[in-house]
């Protein structure tokens, strides 16, 4: 059923609507811009800072990275522990990559992977996390279309493979702030170069990571109602779509944060 048959005539007095929406979306749209300021001005900071700093020269980039390789066969050849903190680091730091006065290569910083010790793999995964919370948003989209047909099953089927996203995106955030605390990272200090740059990184990853559970409790709790009955005995699906609007954004937004902290 559409949420287009859902009477808005209590809620704007017998008015016209805005935008010809429900008061519930709309609000939920407001909310979302207002958010998008927040993290645009995050990311706007995060890009000011980062260019305060010189990069690695383009030219030395693949030299660094050779250099990072053979490092780290070697140490692993001579039975180094494969730990990230005890056995990443160290091999960059002999590399000569990273310094204080230069912004770290994400290539070099994000090139860990659960249970592949000693393998050089950049960005493979992040890229992972973004393939997940993608496939979450096609699995929201799936359960929204079914909403607006009034399939209670199918809600319940895309809403729970959704959940099960947010969870997974959530648990591999979970890895990759561990791996980066033992290697030494706080807010305050950074083995890869600037501390701010640490900071930053568990800033604007830990407010967007807040996001994805605070999308993961909603999602759970469109999920129980929807078990229950509660939207099929209301006649229209409306809470899934505004959810689904919010849970839209979070992956948007993981774009851009993808693409400053773990491309630029």
């Amino acid at each position: 059923m559409s949420t287009q048959t859902i009477s808005k005539s209590n809620t704007w007095k017998g008015g016209n609507s805005p935008f010809n929406v429900s008061y519930g979306k709309l609000m939920m749209w407001i909310f979302l811009l207002s958010d998008a300021f927040t993290f645009s001005s995050l990311l706007i900071g995060y890009g000011a800072i980062r260019y305060s700093f010189p990069s690695t020269p383009i030219e030395q980039i693949d030299e660094l990275q050779l250099s990072f390789a053979e490092n780290v066969q070697e140490k692993f050849a001579n039975g180094a522990d494969a730990h990230h903190g005890e056995f990443f680091i160290p091999a960059l730091r002999d590399s000569g990559v990273f310094s204080e006065f230069q912004w770290p290569s994400p290539d070099l910083v994000f090139n860990h992977f659960p249970f592949a010790h000693g393998l050089h793999l950049p960005l493979i995964f992040v890229s992972l996390m973004t393939l997940i919370l993608i496939l979450s948003s096609v699995t929201m989209v799936l359960g929204v279309e079914a909403g607006q047909r009034g399939d209670k099953n199918e809600v319940t089927k895309w809403m729970f493979w959704t959940i099960l996203g947010g969870f997974a995106f959530l648990s591999c955030q979970a890895w990759e702030w561990t791996n980066f605390i033992t290697a030494g990272a706080t807010p305050w200090s950074n083995p890869y170069g600037p501390p701010t740059f640490a900071a930053l990184f568990f800033l604007v990853t830990g407010f967007h990571g807040f996001h994805v559970f605070s999308g993961v409790v909603l999602n759970i709790v469109i999920f129980i109602n929807n078990i229950n009955g509660t939207y099929e005995r209301r006649g229209h699906y409306e809470m899934v779509e505004k959810v689904g609007l919010y849970w839209h954004f979070v992956d948007l937004v993981w774009v851009f944060v993808f693409t400053f902290f773990y491309l630029i």
